[in-house]
């Protein structure tokens, strides 16, 4: 007999029942015509972070690609075995995408842990941290300091999506554009990472929806980088 109070079974039944049909002709269409994503989403996997109501993508539109912290790992290996390189390899070579975006946030866990101690259990996500451990600041964590840590974070997995070979050679081609994203949960407002102003800007009064990580030459992402963690504006 089915347990009437497991709430994830009624959910289930729930979108089979309700939700479906409204999409049934579109989920039909994806299977008959294959998937053709435009936007791969690395992001963390924070709940609060919710890419489809972010963006208003429809099924189909996003190729998400979660995990803590939103970090790339590198592309030499050396991080060893990781879904999400896989994921950036996939997306750009098999799916043919035109953009990607790298999206921290506001109050994230993953970058609070960088200033204090992760349980010796941890051990994969100590190993994993160290991926983000550049975008740290030398400072007491303040909130300003953690706000500052998470969109230095998110340039700096602008800046190794750019050692995978097939990401350089498309962005050089201009067939496929980087785009590095801070959602603020308390405002409802993501930030979008400008690389001719060096620092993050309201969608709100945005001229784009991002641009990076170079404009002409890879020695302009780190400077970008750097100026964030120092005489960068706060808030654009």
């Amino acid at each position: 007999m089915p347990d009437h109070d497991d709430e994830l079974l009624q959910r289930l039944r729930r979108f089979h029942d309700d939700a479906f049909p409204r999409y049934e002709q579109h989920f039909k269409a994806l299977v008959d015509e294959g998937q053709h994503p435009t936007t791969p989403f690395i992001g963390c996997s924070d709940s609060r972070l919710v890419p489809h109501l972010l963006t208003g993508a429809q099924p189909g539109e996003l190729f998400l690609v979660r995990n803590v912290g939103a970090l790339v790992p590198p592309y030499d290996g050396s991080a060893g075995y990781h879904g999400t390189a896989a994921a950036i390899e996939f997306a750009v070579l098999q799916l043919q995408v035109q953009r990607i975006v790298v999206c921290g946030h506001s109050h994230c866990g993953a970058m609070q842990a960088l200033y204090g101690e992760v349980s010796p259990e941890a051990r994969n996500l100590n190993v994993w941290l160290d991926l983000a451990r550049e975008a740290a600041l030398p400072v007491v964590p303040t909130p300003e300091a953690l706000r500052r840590t998470e969109q230095r974070a998110v340039v700096l997995q602008l800046e190794r999506l750019m050692d995978y070979p097939m990401v350089r050679r498309r962005v050089q081609a201009r067939e496929l554009t980087l785009h590095g994203w801070h959602y603020v949960i308390e405002d409802g407002e993501v930030h979008v990472f400008d690389v001719r102003r060096g620092a993050f800007v309201p969608a709100s009064r945005a001229e784009h929806s991002g641009t990076g990580p170079y404009k002409d030459g890879p020695g302009e992402a780190q400077e970008l980088f750097n100026e964030i963690g120092g005489q960068w504006p706060p808030r654009g």
